[in-house]
């Protein structure tokens, strides 16, 4: 499948895909969670084995903390925690200086391995969706790993699957795409999982500065659009606060957004990364921020059926009607950006390379008038 293609199929997908009938049945409320927790890094671990000792320490301490907050929640607000999203690599941390094969070997987990069969465990036990950003093997593209965000339903197995489109550094669908969509399908690409506490998309990390991922997913029905992230600490705003929040508005939908409470055993400051996870609802509103730490105070009610309910209803504040997509298809279409196919063979590309085609792009784009 070509980019225009991909690009107006998913366009071409129904933008309110309920019936007057499924939009009254809506979900009752629940309470959503952005916990924030603490990330012991592997890359402190010289052996594949250390590494997953402490990636399964990581999991029993967060159903720990996932099983303390839900008790604290429901006896605080009456409503069950239906939805946990936990922060970007929150049991492995980043790569810093590892190879990518060497950190395959050590940090990548397997679709079907044991530490994805414990976290769906936690989802399973505690009877919510959790949400899990890790870097994840995929056997039909064995060189390669992908920073995926899986949510996990309450029976423990997967109900969504989507992995990050745009990395510098980690490999992506992108990468492959033909190959991919060969393998997975167009619906893989930008997946939405429709349940009983609405319809959830998902977006990784930096890739909420980028308007067309929170989008594509709203374009196929996304109501609550969760967010792991990993991101620097500050008291102003940062370019991903500001872009959490339009991304909410411009979209009519929940953001839940989880940051890491700090990164141990790397030689960085741990607390760089740290507080600001948040729950925004539909008009840009911070319904529960954390401040620094360990913390489950990013958490709030959810109210689908008033979502529902405002993007149905008819006036200036219904963006998502009123959006004209035939004028944008042009210059989306005979723009050329950043190329798919970037690793057509599925080899491992190292940092070097990458920076020389980042530099060739700006190169392109400076030809073409685009930048100055």
């Amino acid at each position: 499948m070509t980019r225009r293609g991909f690009l107006l199929s998913t366009l071409a997908g129904a933008l309110f895909p309920m019936s007057t009938a499924q939009a009254q049945a809506a979900p009752p409320r629940f309470t959503a969670l952005a916990l924030q927790t603490r990330c012991d890094a592997v890359n402190q671990d010289q052996t594949r084995g250390a590494a997953r000792e402490r990636m399964r320490a990581a999991i029993a301490r967060v159903g720990g903390e996932i099983a303390a907050a839900r008790g604290f929640l429901q006896g605080f607000n009456g409503y069950d925690a239906r939805l946990v999203v936990l922060p970007e690599y929150w049991m492995t941390g980043y790569p810093l200086g590892e190879t990518r094969q060497l950190w395959q070997d050590k940090a990548a987990i397997d679709v079907d391995g044991p530490e994805s069969a414990a976290i769906g465990e936690i989802a399973q036990r505690h009877r919510l969706f959790l949400c899990s950003n890790h870097y994840e093997n995929d056997a039909r593209f064995p060189d390669l790993y992908f920073q995926s965000n899986v949510i996990f339903g309450p029976n423990g197995d997967p109900v969504l699957r989507y992995r990050r489109m745009i990395s510098l550094y980690t490999p992506t669908p992108y990468d492959v795409w033909d190959r991919y969509l060969d393998a997975y399908g167009a619906d893989a690409i930008f997946p939405v999982a429709d349940t009983e506490i609405g319809l959830l998309g998902s977006v990784a990390s930096e890739e909420i500065l980028y308007p067309e991922i929170a989008r594509m997913h709203v374009f196929k029905g996304a109501e609550i659009l969760v967010h792991p992230t990993s991101e620097v600490f500050s008291p102003n705003l940062t370019p991903k606060h500001i872009a959490k929040m339009a991304r909410a508005v411009e979209n009519m939908a929940y953001v839940v957004s989880a940051n890491s409470a700090g990164i141990y055993g790397t030689p960085a400051p741990a607390h760089a990364t740290d507080a600001m996870s948040i729950v925004i609802d539909w008009y840009g509103r911070t319904l529960a921020e954390a401040g620094p730490g360990e913390s489950f105070n990013a958490n709030a009610v959810l109210d689908v059926a008033a979502l529902r309910d405002a993007r149905r209803r008819t006036g200036m504040t219904n963006l998502l009607s009123r959006l004209p997509l035939d004028a944008f298809e042009g210059p989306y279409r005979d723009t050329a950006l950043a190329p798919a196919n970037r690793t057509p063979d599925g080899r491992m590309i190292e940092r070097p390379e990458v920076i020389q085609r980042q530099r060739d792009v700006i190169e392109r784009l400076a030809r073409d008038g685009i930048i100055r």
